[in-house]
């Protein structure tokens, strides 16, 4: 199972640190959706411990190799309009591995679900945008993920809590009654807000949310990377067509 975070300067821990929490907790790997928290894998790898230590930030392989954890480079594209999205998705997708738009607007969770070139739409109702039935058919029908975050469950309280918690119950009908595909986080931006998988199955579970279904939302991430690592290698060429040896009939 794979978390998405925030790393700096986005967010207010280091790849480094979120890598070796994560490793600590039992993740298979994290997704980091912060464009300039990692270098390129052709720079040079220094700076693992901590950001500070050098201009350059680490590469994905540095953090993976010293902590056992898999890194996946990922983009998180926040824009006030769709016009500002599709600007930016054109560079975001050939640079990272993972694409994440930034929701909650119901201009921008359209655009997102309508775009195959998305792979996840995150927040989709932080910012009282609606979720419904139409966005749902798109989100199935162009493979984007629609993102479950439970960080607010887990650090607000009170009635900001309890809305949080419609918010997430109200998605998930729509979602699964039409089979759109999602995924599942807690949206940290600290390594200290990182939560164990089972933590964070048992915190869903007490909202009513199947584990089966919580666990496959955390899996989601790394069958996303995987797929789209085989579409970025030299190999691929179209979904069913790839480049390589192949025997003649004789």
């Amino acid at each position: 199972m794979y978390e998405a975070v925030h790393a700096h300067p986005d967010g207010d821990a280091t790849v480094a640190r979120h890598a070796a929490t994560a490793a600590r907790y039992g993740y298979d790997g994290i997704v980091v959706r912060t464009r300039s928290a990692l270098s390129p894998a052709s720079a040079t790898e220094a700076g693992v411990d901590d950001a500070s230590d050098t201009d350059r930030p680490p590469t994905a392989t540095a953090v993976a190799d010293r902590y056992d954890v898999d890194v996946v480079d990922a983009v998180e594209v926040d824009a006030d309009d769709p016009g500002g999205v599709s600007g930016a998705l054109g560079s975001a997708r050939s640079s990272h591995t993972v694409v994440c738009v930034v929701g909650g607007d119901d201009r921008l969770n359209r655009y997102a679900v309508e775009t195959p070139r998305v792979d996840v739409l995150t927040r989709p109702t932080a910012a009282g945008g609606d979720f419904n039935h139409v966005l749902a058919k798109a989100a199935r029908e162009n493979g984007v993920h629609v993102e479950f975050d439970f960080g607010p469950v887990l650090r607000s309280t009170g009635g900001s809590r309890v809305r949080a918690l419609a918010s997430l119950r109200k998605l998930r009908e729509i979602v699964t009654h039409y089979d759109a595909p999602h995924v599942v986080s807690a949206n940290p931006r600290s390594h200290l807000e990182l939560r164990a998988p089972r933590e964070l199955v048992a915190v869903a579970a007490e909202a009513g949310f199947d584990p089966e279904w919580t666990q496959a939302g955390l899996a989601a991430w790394a069958t996303i990377a995987s797929r789209n690592r085989h579409r970025r290698s030299g190999s691929f060429i179209e979904p069913g067509v790839r480049r390589g040896r192949y025997e003649t009939e004789r």
